[in-house]
């Protein structure tokens, strides 16, 4: 069975991390500016992370997790994961984005992935430090993506990737099948098809043998 790769910020979510936790510190103006031009391909990934992260230097950790907990999975995302779960499917979220975010979403949704490759925000004395560790700091999601498939056995040629900015076109160009989700214009020409809903992705899934054909 294929394993699916899912980015999470403008993916599975239409939430943005960093700019509800930049609504908190009074900085979301600032967040969102950094967050397009990085998806945009402007600047690097890793160096935006690392601006959005310092702009959250002392945040209280109650007020970060009152931003965790309005993330949010995208209408019919957790019913997509349902039913690749029930396909026996392996999925994987590969994000730049933030563990406590993305557990908080999936929770409340009543939805669970097999994998999840993310950041954290590090925290001291009760508040964020201004800091960010992770896998995918510096680190890009091909290389995330093929050590994913040495732990689970799977070969790249069985891999879906399901993404939209730029940071997510490592793992769309080394995926053997790339799913645009309403992709940014800088990452369009590295995806086989392209969506708008995840009814949409859906139907990719079940044209490309991922899933079953509807009824």
């Amino acid at each position: 069975m294929p394993l699916v790769a899912f980015d999470f910020d403008g993916t599975l979510s239409d939430s943005e991390m960093t700019v509800l936790l930049g609504e908190r510190c009074g900085v979301a103006d600032e967040m969102d500016t950094i967050t397009e031009r990085a998806m945009n391909d402007e600047i690097d990934y890793a160096t935006s992370l690392r601006e959005r992260a310092a702009l959250l230097d002392g945040l209280d950790v109650s007020e970060a997790q009152a931003a965790f907990d309005r993330v949010e999975l995208r209408p019919g995302a957790a019913d997509v994961i349902d039913e690749l779960d029930a396909a026996g499917v392996t999925t994987a979220i590969l994000t730049g984005g933030f563990e406590r975010g993305v557990e908080a979403a999936l929770d409340r949704a009543g939805v669970a992935v097999d994998h999840v490759v993310a950041n954290r925000l590090p925290r001291a004395d009760g508040t964020l430090t201004g800091e960010v560790e992770g896998p995918l700091v510096s680190g890009t999601k091909d290389d995330a993506l093929e050590s994913l498939t040495d732990t689970v056995s799977i070969s790249l040629s069985a891999t879906v990737a399901v993404g939209d900015g730029a940071n997510d076109l490592p793992m769309l160009t080394v995926a053997d099948l790339a799913i645009g989700f309403d992709p940014k214009p800088a990452v369009d020409p590295a995806c086989d098809r392209t969506v708008a809903t995840m009814t949409d992705l859906r139907r990719a899934l079940a044209d490309e043998g991922v899933l079953p054909a509807a009824n």
